[in-house]
């Protein structure tokens, strides 16, 4: 009788390092954005910075249940949307300020980064897949 088990090791893989990935986003864009206003770029300060869109990334992917297909653009679009609209809510209860033109910013910057890492992904893995079709 044939395994008809889903590989769970890959999934669970794939789920962390998109975790990971998406994470790692939301630093950069913290560190990037400290960086550009001449704050300091420490560790602190940037975990202060990007804590409220962390907390909007655990809720887009909660919402979404990113889980489920980590790299799909669509999923990655509502990750996206939990992090903006989260994270721009909580800043804007702390700071009790949002400039139109950071909301912009951090919109098309969370874009870039974390819609843009899962392009890449899918394309190495329509490369990969294509390449092992022609052989």
């Amino acid at each position: 009788m044939a395994d008809t088990r889903t590989p769970t090791r890959p999934v669970r893989r794939a789920v962390t390092l998109a975790a990971v990935a998406d994470v790692a986003a939301v630093l950069v864009f913290a560190a990037v954005g400290r960086s550009s206003h001449a704050e300091g770029v420490t560790a602190a300060g940037v975990l202060e910075t990007a804590a409220p869109f962390l907390l909007g990334l655990l809720v887009g992917w909660l919402a979404g249940r990113l889980w489920r297909a980590p790299l799909a653009l669509p999923l990655g679009v509502l990750g996206w949307a939990g992090t903006m609209v989260v994270g721009l809510a909580v800043r804007a209860a702390f700071t009790h300020r949002l400039p139109v033109s950071f909301v912009l910013v951090a919109a098309v910057s969370l874009a870039v980064f974390l819609l843009g890492w899962r392009a890449v992904a899918l394309l190495v893995t329509r490369a990969k897949r294509a390449g092992h079709h022609s052989n």
